[in-house]
């Protein structure tokens, strides 16, 4: 495996190549949803999956199911109900996308492929210097490989994309919230149990209104015992900011993904910009009539001088990079260069890394971002 060169060319930093060449980093991230529509059709050829339509056309029919509007009735930035206009005629769910990209993957070598390939898109599209990704549970069809077996195949993409691009990453051991709360106390045992260096913190995934966050309490309590990261998805699906409060006082939360609904709340807007609360937001979402609204929300958190930071979520199946989030905050929501800078600093100060990695990736951002003003 080789590296991709980045562009070079000069120009404002607030726009252009300038600004995708600023370094950043991403925290939230699912690797499942970095997987390139190419790489998804190889292995759905070689494995014989019977697919609905080629894998380009699915990604790019990616669409979430519309939201129970009841629910979304008296929000303080209005939630569309209906359709987009590009919305397609035929949709494909990211978790089913998702999915069928998981069923493909076959053995080690594709698990370290995938991981190599989200940096290296990240590199070469945004250059991103540090990325945490997100993994699953380990799948049936992998069972052979086992949770250790998974991590380190996931490590060593890692590792060569650290070689060839020079960036660094960790993994952040994904809990469903769909399941229940015994299931992820258990996941999070065998993540303390078996530890491993690139391994830094564990997040609660999949759609908010599956599974409160008060349900999986043990399990976070344990991970925060073990010196894990926590951050979870919140206020997101959900249209109250209370989630985000039980997040940070009962999980131990760390950062918040996503975070949208603490608008609902002025007490807890209060409390999270006092505490500059890093919340990892995308304005690039799967259900395409909620984009607007995203943007609008994200605008709404600067203005209330939230700790924002830019992320990429599921670049493989959404039209959008980690430079495409910031660019549509500077171009869509006219966030100034100094903003966009200091966004990317939070990211390394919210990075799960050890002190010394931090303070020298910190350095390096630093010395770059000057170079680039």
């Amino acid at each position: 495996m080789t590296s991709t060169d980045t562009n070079t060319d000069t120009g404002s930093a607030a726009t252009g190549t300038a600004l995708d060449r600023m370094p950043k980093v991403d925290l939230h991230c699912h690797l499942i949803g970095t997987v390139r529509a190419g790489t998804f059709a190889e292995l759905a050829r070689r494995e014989g999956l019977d697919l609905p339509a080629e894998p380009e056309r699915i990604y790019a029919d990616i669409n979430s199911l519309p939201p129970d509007p009841d629910l979304y009735r008296d929000t303080r930035v209005p939630v569309p109900q209906g359709r987009g206009a590009d919305e397609p005629e035929v949709s494909y769910s990211l978790f089913q996308a998702s999915r069928w990209v998981t069923q493909v993957l076959r053995d080690a070598d594709d698990l370290t492929r995938i991981t190599y390939e989200a940096f290296e898109a990240a590199h070469r599209t945004s250059a991103t210097r540090h990325l945490e990704v997100s993994f699953d549970a380990v799948p049936e069809h992998l069972a052979s490989l086992g949770y250790l077996g998974c991590v380190e195949a996931y490590a060593e993409g890692i590792r060569l994309a650290e070689r060839d691009f020079g960036m660094s990453g960790r993994l952040i051991a994904a809990i469903d919230r769909s399941g229940t709360g015994e299931d992820a106390l258990e996941r999070v045992r065998t993540v303390v149990d078996h530890p491993h260096e690139y391994v830094a913190g564990i997040g609660l995934d999949n759609l908010e209104t599956a599974g409160p966050p008060e349900r999986f309490a043990a399990a976070y309590r344990l991970a925060g015992e073990a010196g894990l990261g926590r951050t979870a998805h919140s206020s997101e699906h959900a249209p109250v900011a209370v989630n985000t409060i039980t997040c940070l006082d009962v999980l131990g939360c760390d950062r918040i993904d996503h975070g949208y609904f603490v608008l609902q709340d002025d007490d807890v807007v209060a409390r999270v910009r006092d505490e500059q609360v890093p919340f990892t937001v995308i304005s690039t979402t799967s259900r395409r009539s909620w984009r607007p609204w995203r943007r609008a929300s994200i605008a709404a958190m600067l203005d209330a001088g939230l700790n924002v930071i830019p992320a990429s979520d599921d670049p493989g199946m959404f039209p959008t990079t980690l430079a495409g989030e910031y660019r549509i905050l500077a171009d869509d929501l006219a966030v100034p260069d100094d903003r966009l800078r200091q966004m990317a600093l939070a990211g390394v100060e919210a990075a799960w890394l050890p002190p010394a990695e931090k303070a020298a990736l910190r350095t390096r951002f630093e010395k770059e971002l000057a170079d680039l003003a």
